[in-house]
């Protein structure tokens, strides 16, 4: 098998996320972890040595697929490599049969983060970007602008579910948004209210502006405007990051899972489930945050983790979410064998409400720092452990 990690252009060529793992000998462990993930990616005709550069050079959009390449065995499906395109024939249990392009909303190369932050522009440009390359690969399959051949006319894409599987990495602070810029984009839901009584409720967006005064459609998935897609994947995590948990480098993890459980089965006094914001210390290194709010017949809630690696626990799959288009011409099999950890997403179409069938400790966003006193007590200041 080709070497991932096997420079082949000069130093100021490659992406300095890939100089930087190269350069830290503790990355050793996760480089192996990552050349797994490859396996058969790098075997399909002519482009094994064309992938290597792009993973060197531009990282983002390469290690997405090498992430997507690993989780879809972890489906249970197999990629019949000597189809060049879309990026992934799946043929999964039962010999069902789907395809999948993978994109990220990348930044420029010479784009640079803005010294001050604002979250509503933060969030805007987000959308947007989501918005802009799911329609880039639309168009693709459709064959706008003059493509000569579109997915659509392949003989192994026909009559099968197209999937646009995209991850997040306009901006350094992209791994944070969990799905609620994705939400806004397929499904047209804003931000949920915080506080207050409305804690919790989500308004629609139909609609953002570019810079340029251009309207972008929001909640494509509420309509047949992108019937042709018939599902999404996505994911804040399917990063180095999910290398380097997975190779068991000692690291500090900050991790949140979304939390829900009948009050029936809460234990009485349980103080991991008693509402409001609760701190906790388990073990040296080791502590928890709860959010829990009474939800009727259910709590819900989210928990947030700071700890060493060696308590952080992670699958492949996790932190995986997939989005449902209930307009499609094709609909993704609603049958399908999906792992317990997935989140699943779908619009009702006659309540115009997103039902989330996220299961209880679903991952929502997960980063990865040294363990160093200054991040130790960077995390714990910032999430309310030291007051």
């Amino acid at each position: 098998m080709f070497d991932l990690f096997d420079p082949r252009f000069p130093e100021a060529k490659l992406h300095h996320h890939f100089r930087l793992i190269c350069a830290d000998p503790d990355y050793a462990k996760a480089k192996s972890v990552i050349q797994n993930w490859a396996t058969g990616l790098l075997d399909r005709r002519g482009e094994g040595q064309k992938f290597i550069k792009e993973f060197q050079s531009t990282f983002n959009s390469s290690m997405w697929e090498l992430y997507l390449n690993r989780a879809l065995i972890d489906l249970g499906c197999s990629v019949d490599y000597s189809k060049s395109a879309p990026d992934f024939f799946v043929r999964g249990p039962g010999e069902y049969e789907f395809n999948i392009e993978a994109v990220v909303s990348d930044q420029a190369p010479t784009a640079r983060q803005k010294s001050t932050f604002n979250e509503q522009d933060f969030k805007m440009r987000g959308a947007l970007k989501l918005a802009g390359k799911i329609r880039d690969k639309l168009d693709l399959y459709r064959g706008s602008n003059g493509k000569k051949h579109p997915y659509s006319s392949l003989s192994h894409v026909r009559d099968r579910p197209f999937v646009i599987a995209i991850a997040p990495f306009d901006s350094d602070l992209s791994l944070s948004q969990n799905n609620e810029l994705i939400n806004m984009v397929l499904f047209g839901m804003a931000p949920p209210a915080l506080e207050g009584s409305d804690h919790g409720k989500q308004g629609k967006i139909t609609s953002l502006l570019k810079p340029s005064g251009a309207s972008v459609e929001m909640g494509i998935f509420t309509n047949d405007s992108f019937k042709e897609i018939s599902a999404v994947f996505f994911s804040t995590v399917g990063t180095f990051g999910k290398a380097v948990v997975e190779s068991k480098i000692e690291r500090l993890v900050r991790a949140t899972r979304y939390r829900v459980t009948d009050k029936d089965k809460v234990e009485p006094g349980s103080k991991f489930w008693q509402l409001g914001t609760h701190h906790f210390q388990l073990d040296t290194l080791n502590y928890l945050k709860t959010l829990r709010w009474d939800g009727g017949s259910q709590i819900g809630g989210a928990d947030t983790c700071i700890q060493h690696s060696s308590f952080h626990r992670e699958t492949h799959l996790d932190g995986l979410q997939v989005y449902f288009n209930p307009y499609a011409e094709i609909p993704f099999d609603r049958n399908f064998a999906w792992p317990a950890e997935v989140a699943l997403n779908y619009y009702d179409m006659e309540s115009g409400e997103h039902i989330q069938a996220h299961p209880d400790g679903a991952l929502v966003s997960r980063q990865v720092f040294d363990a160093t006193p200054y991040f130790v007590r960077l995390l714990l200041e910032t999430n309310g452990f030291l007051r």
